[in-house]
């Protein structure tokens, strides 16, 4: 699993990181509350490990924006109060798990194993898009009022993009998506795709930006 370390201790920081590295992880790991705001709009990770206490901004309030934007990744609270109400708090705010300090990498690795077979036993049904949401199974877009109607193509475009987390998806990506691997369909059909769906998207406020050189990417409103 790619998974997404923020906490400001150094020597725990480096610690949770070649722990989690050695048991085949690949590990971002950061150190203050706003870069972690920052990068978690812009990166995928399939799991966040979260120190509560950071410079810049709480660990509850990186939290907090990710459950506003509707952002489903498991996260995994660390925190030095070991207090019921604390770990009340964390798990209101949307956490999944949660380890009080000190604690055994051993008992860490367990919680990443628990959460990654969790998600691995829940697929995910849909992916919601501010005031809209996709369901993948089967694929459709609907709002408040009902079925949003766009062309099965450009659906499929959606659903990669939608997927990518505001990751930058490429047009031969897109192109493998709608088409299958090996398709010869002339990549200038998603620049029409794109722009459709940019038309259709406008009243939502989602945003398709476009990457120069990468890709494109799809804005969630905040």
């Amino acid at each position: 699993m790619r998974i997404t370390l923020v906490e400001d201790n150094t020597s725990l920081r480096k610690g949770i990181t070649y722990r989690l590295e050695d048991d085949g992880h690949s590990v971002d790991a950061l150190s203050d509350g706003l870069q972690a705001s920052d990068f978690l709009r812009q990166e995928d990770s399939d799991l966040v490990i979260l120190d509560i206490n950071l410079p810049g901004q709480s660990g509850l309030d990186v939290l907090h924006g990710m459950r506003r934007r509707d952002d489903p990744r498991p996260v995994i609270l660390l925190t030095a109060r070991s207090g019921t109400e604390d770990r009340v708090r964390g798990l209101d705010a949307g956490a999944d798990d949660y380890l009080v300090k000190p604690f055994a990498m051993d008992e860490l690795a367990a919680r990443v194993r628990a959460l990654a077979r969790r998600r691995q036993a829940a697929p995910q049904r849909s992916i919601p898009l501010g005031d809209l949401t996709l369901g993948l199974e089967p694929l459709q877009l609907t709002s408040g009022e009902g079925a949003v109607e766009v062309p099965r193509r450009e659906l499929s475009v959606l659903e990669a993009l939608a997927a990518a987390q505001g990751s930058a998806v490429s047009k031969d990506q897109l192109l493998d998506h709608v088409y299958g691997t090996g398709s010869e369909t002339d990549e200038r059909v998603i620049e029409v795709y794109v722009s459709r769906l940019r038309k259709r998207l406008a009243r939502y406020d989602l945003r398709i930006s476009v990457q120069r050189g990468i890709g494109y990417a799809l804005e969630l409103p905040e």
